[in-house]
């Protein structure tokens, strides 16, 4: 696969402008992340939506009162995992997550039951794909941005382990594209044709080896735990990564369409630029939580 400098400029100043908005949020203060996430939960739960509706026509039979209820319960997990220190008009955001959670997970759902007399369990299937694959994972990536997991990485806490995070998958996914393109031969899957065992090896080792060279660089003393560390999220992040775009290439194959959206050139919808974040994040949330 040649390179396409055409393409490769698009894709790159298209995901440097992703950077730059995700950087300007996270850096900014604790309310501009969660204003960015929620705008990012409810954009990739619409798109999440509209595909649903292609791959299985029955999906349509849900009301737009039902799917905003799933969006909604949807944030109110991703409220939950908030950090408890951080309060809305007085009361801890977990506790205002956990009552929303009550409401949008039964309350609504159970009437809307009683009234309808039907229950579809496909379509409630559906429902919970999306609320573990959309809102459990900006949860967690809200909980990694208000914790303080001093043990993890010492000093390097929230807004970092998610700077290490979003860079390892920005370095694996250009590296992977330059890699495939000079030295790609052997197709990874029918999924996406388009990526190679060549670029997707590549992608990983080089995000590794960046984000290891970051870490040696950013001390004045050398700290070879924390650089092993930031290694390893940078391993996890791009593995799983990878197979967070791999599922949504799936998700959008069986609904026959290019792209879920078109937020940004070059990328599609927010579940084309947002699908190795949501894979990767429980990952390394696991991987902290373990190793911490």
């Amino acid at each position: 696969m040649a390179l396409n400098l055409s393409v490769f400029r698009t894709r790159a100043l298209s995901a440097l402008l992703f950077v730059i908005v995700m950087l300007a949020g996270l850096l900014w203060n604790f309310w501009t992340f969660f204003i960015l996430i929620s705008i990012i939960h409810f954009g990739c739960w619409l798109e999440y939506q509209e595909i649903m509706q292609k791959i299985d026509p029955g999906y349509r039979e849900m009301s737009k009162l039902q799917k905003l209820n799933e969006m909604l319960a949807g944030w109110s997990l991703m409220i939950f995992f908030i950090g408890e220190t951080y309060t809305l008009f007085g009361l801890p955001m977990k506790l205002i997550g956990y009552w929303m959670g009550l409401f949008f997970w039964f309350v609504l759902p159970i009437a809307e039951i009683l009234i309808s007399r039907r229950l579809h369990f496909r379509n409630m299937g559906y429902s919970l794909l999306g609320l573990l694959y959309i809102s459990l994972s900006l949860g967690l990536l809200m909980n990694l941005r208000t914790r303080d997991d001093r043990e993890f990485l010492g000093e390097m806490i929230g807004k970092l382990t998610i700077i290490i995070l979003i860079a390892s998958i920005w370095i694996n996914d250009t590296m992977a594209y330059l890699v495939g393109s000079w030295l790609g031969r052997t197709q990874l899957t029918k999924i996406s044709p388009k990526k190679t065992w060549e670029g997707t090896v590549g992608g990983i080792i080089l995000s590794v080896i960046v984000m290891g060279l970051i870490g040696y660089f950013s001390n004045r003393e050398v700290d070879w735990d924390m650089i092993t560390k930031i290694m390893m999220i940078a391993g996890v992040a791009s593995v799983t990564g990878t197979f967070g775009d791999l599922l949504e290439s799936k998700l959008k194959r069986l609904a026959q369409v290019k792209d879920s959206g078109h937020l940004m050139p070059g990328h599609g919808g927010y579940l084309d630029r947002f699908d190795s974040l949501l894979i990767a994040t429980p990952f390394v949330w696991i991987c902290i939580l373990l190793f911490g």
